[in-house]
């Protein structure tokens, strides 16, 4: 079945209203159901079969389900309408002054369809427009011999110029493609893989010289590889310095304003690179921004990076003691049905997390029971490594909360289906970290001791506060904060507070 739920989910306020009235205009008879259906999926407050009764006393699965298709065309229609109406008219003014010059040519005007094909060739320039260049040159050169006054060995070299450019793009979005699909099988497969020697192996039989003069989506790409690349190598650190570089030449670039879900996810990259490296103000910054951009064009892509904006925003604030101004921010999000599951999922494994430092376990433990599916199932749909973090946090929490037998049935289990995969990425101290903390609950009198102190120093090879992951820190965090019997979130803090001021 059609999952209109999905669809619905991404309308703002002003769609849900202006699909009302496209539908009321629409409609040619006063009984039909489709505006009431649309209003209740909306609301996502019932199940399709409660629905179907409240729509169709009779429960008519037949009716039903014929409405719903009917609704799902409206969807399509209005959402494609309104795409044609907000797109930027450049494309079709140059398409239209292409088809004007043909009828010329045919009409023998070269003149008057020459001059036209200049002023499209300028706009095709202006925003990098490869494809239709291409038509422009393809036109200009195909009818040469009408107009003597055109140099063919000038239009020629302008014409091998744009094609270059244009493979360019081809070869950098299938570089794009090839590096997403290994970035996925990595996290959603568990496959082990050397990502770094992967990208460039990629790059280089593409022949990408990234020296080359890009078009906008192109940059976006490059910078979302880069970022990717970061992801799998846990080193932002590294990345930061080219994605705010090429941020500032993007942020002159013509297509800017046209290309406006490539500029807020660009925005959002920057600001999650930051975040990683504990720049919080600076992501915050960033933040904002991302809000401006989401409020443009009637609030177009708002409900798509809603949560995405959300999460990151909150987690800058929980490390900069300002948690509950954290929590406040994502707690109404937990009762949202959203297309973007990934991003829920994280929502509710980092409100477990803020409500742990902060020591209300009762909450934690609530929001932690609505992780009721399957390892398999959160793989699939959050990574392995999201899932490795959401059993680590499990564990934790029933060490928290003294559930003896639940320790050792879930400390085995996770070393059952993750010990191998650990090693393979050489991230064998996610295990050792386990068994320094099973001493908290076997043994509670030894964790304050110095020889446990000294035998934690020595279990693991450290490295520079400034690049270690944010999240690695919080869990140790946890470690640390046993050992030195202070509070778990003021913990956290120093040790953030401390990576920030290592040269």
């Amino acid at each position: 079945m059609t999952d209109l739920n999905a669809i619905v989910s991404t309308f703002s306020t002003e769609d849900e209203q202006r699909f009302i009235s496209f539908l009321s205009k629409k409609n040619k008879r006063k009984d039909t159901k489709n505006i009431q259906l649309f209003k209740l999926l909306a609301t996502n407050e019932m199940t399709s079969k409660q629905i179907c009764q409240s729509l169709y006393k009779t429960g008519s699965k037949d009716a039903y389900h014929a409405l719903r298709k009917r609704l799902y065309q409206s969807l399509i229609d209005f959402i494609a309408n309104t795409n044609l109406e907000e797109e930027n008219s450049v494309d079709m003014q140059v398409i239209k002054y292409i088809l004007a010059s043909r009828t010329f040519l045919i009409q023998k005007q070269p003149k008057i369809a020459y001059q036209i094909l200049d002023k499209a060739e300028d706009l095709a320039i202006e925003h990098q427009l490869f494809p239709i260049l291409n038509e422009i040159y393809h036109t200009k050169i195909q009818y040469a011999y009408l107009n003597p006054s055109v140099n063919l060995e000038a239009l020629t070299a302008d014409f091998r110029a744009n094609q270059k450019q244009h493979f360019i793009e081809e070869e950098l979005n299938l570089v794009y493609a090839k590096i997403r699909q290994t970035l996925s099988d990595m996290t959603y497969k568990g496959k082990v893989v050397d990502f770094k020697t992967i990208l460039y192996n990629t790059l280089e039989s593409h022949h990408i010289d990234l020296s080359e003069t890009l078009s906008f989506k192109s940059l976006y790409q490059l910078m979302t590889i880069v970022s990717l690349s970061a992801f799998a190598t846990k080193d932002y650190l590294k990345i930061e310095p080219f994605l705010i570089e090429t941020y500032n030449d993007l942020k002159s670039h013509k297509s800017k304003d046209k290309q406006l879900v490539y500029h807020i996810r660009v925005v959002y990259m920057i600001a999650n690179t930051l975040f990683r490296n504990k720049k919080f103000e600076h992501s915050l910054r960033f933040l904002h921004q991302m809000t401006t951009l989401m409020n443009q064009q009637r609030k177009k892509h708002f409900n798509t990076f809603r949560l995405k904006h959300h999460l990151l925003k909150a987690l800058n604030l929980n490390f900069s003691n300002h948690q509950e101004e954290a929590i406040a921010l994502l707690e109404p999000s937990i009762h949202l049905n959203h297309s973007d599951l990934e991003s829920l999922l994280d929502i509710h494994l980092a409100l477990v997390m803020f409500y742990m430092q902060k020591n209300d376990l009762k909450k934690a433990k609530s929001i932690f029971a609505k992780f009721y599916h399957t390892d398999k199932y959160y793989i699939e749909k959050a990574g392995t490594e999201w899932t490795i973090k959401k059993n680590l946090a499990e564990i934790i929490l029933h060490m928290e909360l003294g559930d003896v037998d639940l320790i050792e049935s879930r400390l085995n289990s996770f070393k059952r289906s993750y010990s191998k995969y650990l090693t393979n990425i050489n991230q064998e101290r996610v295990i050792t970290y386990l068994n320094l903390a099973s001493t908290y609950y076997k043994h509670p009198e030894k964790i304050t001791t110095q020889k446990f102190k000294a035998k934690v120093e020595l279990a693991f090879e450290w490295i520079d506060e400034k690049q270690e992951d944010i999240f690695v820190m919080s869990f140790y965090a946890w470690l640390k904060s046993k050992m030195e019997s202070r509070p778990l979130y003021q913990t956290t803090l120093d040790l953030v507070k401390k990576a920030q001021t290592v040269n």
